[in-house]
This record gives structure tokens, sequence and C-alpha cells, in this order.
């Protein structure tokens, strides 16, 4: 038995190893566009967060700044597949919001 999986997921359907070599060459795949999206949903965070502390420390100079640099890289994310398009739109736009909230 794998260390650490309990014996009900251990045995589940999701551990099942691929049997045909297409379905195991789509694991491949699927494993290498894991790894390239996680790299990406991080990314994206890292520049949401540092336009977020921006907001949070009330200037607005640096916030808008951090929004222009974040703004394309959320786009991309929506563009490659890492999130909906109407998620980043979103994003981008409640940020947008929150920095126009500084100036007044």
């Amino acid at each position: 038995m794998a260390a650490g999986l309990s014996p009900p997921f251990f045995f589940s359907e999701r551990m099942r190893m691929a049997n045909t070599a297409s379905a195991k060459k789509a694991a491949r795949k699927i494993a290498r566009r894991t790894e390239i999206n996680k790299a990406r949903r991080s990314r994206v965070r890292n520049f949401v967060r540092k336009v977020e502390e921006a907001i949070a420390s009330g200037n607005r100079d640096t916030a808008l700044a951090a929004l222009k640099e974040a703004e394309p890289e959320i786009m991309r994310a929506a563009q490659k597949g890492v999130v909906h398009k109407h998620a980043a739109s979103r994003k981008v736009s409640r940020l947008t919001h929150r920095i126009v909230q500084l100036g007044k």
C-alpha cells in the first residue's frame, strides 16, 4: 500500500493506472499541463497579491502601477484557459474599482 494513503482512497478509481498506450500518453500530457497551469495560476496570484497589498497600504499610485502589471498576466491566464475569461475580467474590474475608491 502507498505511504500515507488510507485503503478507501488507495483503491479508488482515481488511483488506477492507464492501460492503453494512448491513455498513458494522455496521462503524461495531463501531468505536464498541470505543472504549467499551476505555475501560471501561482504567477497570477502573486501579481494580484501585490495589487491588494498596495491597496491595503493606501498608496493609489503604487496600486495603479501594480494593476498595470497584473492585468495582462490575469488576462493571459484566461486566454490560456487557466481561469475563465469572465472570472479574469471580474477580478480586474473589482481591483480597478477598489483602486478608484482610494482616490475618493
